[in-house]
């Protein structure tokens, strides 16, 4: 997965922004979600935490293209005997050998380290993929919430604009006190809400300030366009796009990296040889000697068969791990694209017929009552009704968004736009 479709998901949820971008410390406007992308993929240790894994398998890459040290020795013998507690015929060996690996071990050593090492940068990948999906989210999250908050106020508003009406109408003697108590208590209920949402609100916020690496927000609001849609690619593209998931092209890596290492486990049995040139002084003589040798083991007793039987089932297991976490990816965007398509017809339901029916029958009975034709629970059911359509189109708006930043958080680019309804 390239760097572009990183960064595609700044288009997620279909959030408008402004064009913009505010500086990590600056408090003046709200935050829109290309600032907490950028900001997350700044500040957040997720991301340091995974440039260092890559800094690691790095260096590992490197000391595996390390040659062995040489070996100096020095020997002395007959160097002490008889009442002198002197030997003069001394003799003294001063010996320099080097480990000769043989069959290929340092560039099946290298390659294995080379598959670490681009694991770790898929792995990378798939840290940023993760934290942008997860900044989106939180996003929607906190800009959900807030325009809950707002559609309460609203709510709130409209009761308390009866209570003036009815009690023109107790003075009247048209209605009963109890009403105006009762239409109290509906606005008393509609104030708690919002003050429920207000406090979720933190919460939303501090979640969306710790993926931004920041102990406390530094932003009072977010900003965007809650009520636009976009339509999720078709299920089956999802699903083929899934194959460039870093998720998924790390398991080539880890491939690379387990046959290199079955290639190790074969070739442990190939012995090496210890080269070794010496100096020997002889004491008695004053004579100087060029000693040249070699050895290597004898692969008798120990061939690593059970190394290469090991090395041979983790290469053959590769297949089936990423298999499994294919199945789980899929299961994770299919089940997001169901609830994607599921809140899409919803919304689109309701502003199709339920909201023009509620709102249109609510105006009837707003113009009604102050003649005297509908009563106050008529009255109260019908805001009740506007109200309860007006948050289900709400919550279906959140489990849309938060659905599309999920599919593309797994596929690693932004869905098309649709119309705005």
């Amino acid at each position: 997965m390239t760097f572009r479709a990183v960064w595609a998901l700044c288009a997620t949820c279909v959030v408008a922004w402004s064009p913009a971008v505010v500086a990590q410390g600056q408090k003046a406007g709200p935050l829109t979600l290309p600032q907490a992308l950028q900001r997350a993929a700044n500040a957040n240790p997720r991301i340091a935490t995974a440039d260092r894994t890559i800094g690691m398998a790095d260096g590992r890459r490197e000391q595996a293209n390390a040659l062995p040290n040489p070996t100096l020795g020095v020997e002395i013998d007959n160097f002490a005997s008889g009442q002198s507690g002197v030997v003069q015929g001394a003799e003294t060996t001063l010996q320099l050998s080097q480990l000769i690996e043989l069959g290929g071990k340092r560039d099946a050593r290298v390659q294995a380290a080379l598959g670490d090492y681009d694991a770790a940068r898929w792995e990378r990948e798939a840290a940023r993929l993760a934290l942008l999906s997860e900044t989106t989210i939180a996003f929607v999250e906190a800009l959900s919430v807030q325009r809950r908050i707002q559609l309460l106020d609203r709510q709130a508003a409209a009761l308390e604009k009866l209570v003036p009406q009815m009690q023109r109408r107790v003075e009247a003697g048209a209605s009963s006190p109890a009403e105006v108590s009762r239409t109290q208590a509906a606005v008393g209920l509609a104030r708690l809400e919002r003050e429920r949402a207000r406090m979720a609100l933190a919460v939303a916020r501090r979640e969306l300030a710790a993926l931004m690496g920041m102990d406390r927000p530094d932003f009072a609001a977010v900003s965007g366009d809650f009520g636009r849609i976009a339509r999720p690619a078709p299920f089956d593209a999802a699903v083929k796009a899934i194959e460039d998931n870093p998720q998924l092209m790390r398991w080539t890596a880890v491939r690379a990296r387990r046959d290199a290492e079955l290639l190790s486990a074969r070739l442990k049995a190939v012995p090496d040889v210890t080269a070794s040139v010496a100096w020997r002084y002889y004491g008695q003589t004053s004579d100087n000697a060029l000693r040249l040798g070699a050895s290597m083991p004898i692969p008798v007793l120990d061939r690593n068969r059970g190394g290469i039987r090991e090395a041979q089932e983790a290469a053959q297991r590769t297949e089936a791990e990423r298999a499994q976490n294919r199945l789980t990816l899929i299961a994770v965007v299919g089940k997001a694209h169901d609830s994607a398509s599921g809140a899409l017809q919803q919304v689109e339901l309701l502003r199709r017929t339920v909201l023009p029916a509620a709102r249109a029958a609510l105006a009837t009975i707003e113009t009604g009552y102050g003649q005297g034709r509908f009563t106050l629970l008529e009255i109260l059911d019908t805001y009740r009704t506007v109200a309860d359509a007006e948050l289900m189109e709400h919550d279906a708006l959140a489990s849309f968004h938060t659905a599309v930043a999920t599919i593309e958080g797994l596929i690693g680019s932004p869905v098309s736009l649709a119309r705005a309804r």
